[in-house]
C-alpha cells in the first residue's frame, strides 16, 4: 500500500484518482510516498524519507520549499492550467468592474436607504458620478500568454476588444490556441505605450518581482487599467498608490490584497477568488493526484516545478529511476553500473533542469538490489527507485 498525506481539504473528486486497492489517503497517515496539498505552508515541515513527491492543487507553488525538495530527491508537481477558466472569468469581471466602477456605485446605493420614494430620483441624479467606458474597441494588453492568459486574450477578443499579447517564452500549445486575431507584441513597451488595460499573467521570480514600477508605469498610457490575477509581489504598491492618486492609472484591480492597498481609492483589492470554484478545486485535485500516481508508479514526471518533465512508455520487466545532479559523466556512470551486471538496458531517457536530472532505465532480469546499490553510491545521486 502506498499512503498519500493530504495537507489540506482536497475535493473528492480528486481523492478518487487513488485506487483504494494500492493507497491509502488522509491527514494523519505516517511515512507517506506522495503528498497533495494546496495553501498550506510547508516551508518548516521536515519531510520524512518516505516522501517522494509533492502535488500542490494549484498552480503557484510558494508554500513548497521546492529546491530542498530537489535536494532531497522530492518531486514537486503543480497542476498548470486545471483552474485556468476559472480566474479567466474572474479576469473579465475585473475588466468590467475597472471600467464601469460598479464596486463604488454599488456601496454609494446602499447609502440611499431610508429615502423611501425618493430613492429613484436620487438615484438619476447621482449616477452620473459613477460613468465608465465601455471595453468594446479598447486595447487589451496581455501579459503572460500560459493557459490562463490565452484564455484571457480569446475572451477579450470575443468581446470585441484589440489584444495585444506578449510572452517571450510562448509555448507551442499556447501558439497554437491563442486566437489568431491577437496582435503578439516583440516588447513589454509596446504594450505600455498602446494598451487601455493590462492584464498580468506571469509567475513570480526574483526578476519579476516589481516589474510594474513607477519606470514602467510611466511609460504606459494615461488612465490605464491594470488588472493583477497573479501575484501581488509583481506590482510595486507604494508607486502604484502614487498612479492612482495621480490619476496616471484609473483603476488597479488585485486579487491580492495587501494591507497597504486596502482601502486606497481606485483599488479593487478581491480576496483572492481567482481560482475559488467548485469546478476549478475539482480540475485541480483530479490532475494533481493523477501526476502522484503516474510518478509513484511508473516513474514520469508531467507538470513539475523542480525537475525536468519526463515521459517514457514501460518496455522492461523493471524500471530504475535515478534523481541526481546534472554534472558531466553522471549518464555514463549509472548505464556503467547497470552494464557490470550484464543487463541490457532496453529503453533509457535522460533530462535535466538547472542543477538537477533525472534518468529512467528499463531492464530485465536482474539483481536489482544490487544495481540499486551501486547507482547509490556513485557520486551526485540523490535518489534511486526500482518500480
Amino acid at each position: 500500500m502506498y499512503n498519500i498525506k493530504t495537507y489540506n481539504k482536497i475535493s473528492k473528486s480528486g481523492l478518487v484518482e487513488f485506487d483504494a486497492a494500492k493507497y491509502t489517503v488522509g491527514d494523519e497517515v505516517e511515512n507517506p510516498v506522495g503528498a497533495v496539498v494546496r495553501s498550506a505552508a510547508l516551508h518548516d515541515v521536515e519531510f520524512p524519507e518516505s516522501l517522494l513527491a509533492i502535488a500542490r492543487a494549484g498552480a503557484g507553488t510558494n508554500n513548497i520549499p521546492c529546491d530542498r525538495c530537489a535536494s532531497e530527491g522530492i518531486v514537486v508537481f503543480n497542476t498548470p492550467g486545471a483552474n485556468a477558466n476559472a480566474v479567466k472569468e474572474l479576469v473579465l469581471a475585473g475588466l468590467l468592474l475597472s471600467s464601469r466602477r460598479v464596486v463604488p456605485a454599488i456601496e454609494w446605493a446602499k447609502t440611499l436607504k431610508g429615502n423611501g420614494d425618493d430613492v429613484p430620483k436620487m438615484v438619476e441624479k447621482g449616477k452620473g458620478a459613477f460613468v465608465g467606458p465601455e471595453i468594446r474597441g479598447k486595447k487589451l494588453g496581455v501579459i503572460g500568454l500560459g493557459a490562463i492568459g490565452v484564455l484571457v486574450a480569446n475572451a477579450a477578443n470575443s468581446l470585441g476588444m484589440q489584444v495585444y499579447g506578449y510572452d517571450p517564452y510562448l509555448s507551442l500549445k499556447s501558439a497554437w490556441n491563442l486566437t489568431h486575431y491577437a496582435h503578439r507584441a516583440n516588447d513589454l513597451k509596446e504594450i505600455y505605450e498602446n494598451c487601455d488595460y493590462i492584464s498580468i499573467h506571469v509567475p513570480l521570480t526574483p526578476d519579476t518581482k516589481g516589474f510594474i514600477n513607477a519606470d514602467t508605469i510611466k511609460q504606459m498610457k494615461d488612465e490605464v487599467r491594470i488588472l493583477n490575477f497573479a501575484r501581488a509581489e509583481l506590482v510595486n504598491s507604494a508607486d502604484m498608490i502614487i498612479a492612482l492618486e495621480s490619476g496616471k492609472v484609473a483603476t488597479y484591480v488585485v486579487d491580492f490584497p495587501t494591507d497597504e492597498m486596502l482601502g486606497i481609492n481606485g483599488v479593487i483589492a478581491i480576496p483572492h477568488l481567482g481560482a475559488s470554484t467548485p469546478e476549478s478545486e475539482d480540475n485541480c485535485a483530479t490532475m494533481a493526484a493523477k501526476e502522484l500516481v503516474d510518478y509513484i508508479e511508473n516513474g514520469n514526471i508531467e507538470n513539475s516545478v523542480n525537475l525536468p518533465s519526463i515521459s517514457m512508455p514501460r518496455s522492461g520487466d523493471k524500471r530504475i529511476c535515478v534523481i541526481h545532479k546534472n554534472i558531466p559523466n553522471m549518464l555514463t556512470a549509472i548505464t556503467s553500473a547497470v552494464a557490470e551486471n550484464n543487463i541490457n538496458i532496453e529503453n533509457l531517457l535522460n533530462k535535466s533542469r538547472g542543477d538537477y536530472a533525472y534518468t529512467m532505465l528499463d531492464i530485465d532480469d536482474a539483481d536489482y538490489d544490487t544495481i540499486k546499490a551501486k547507482i547509490e553510491a556513485i557520486d551526485g545521486v540523490i535518489r534511486v527507485r526500482i518500480i
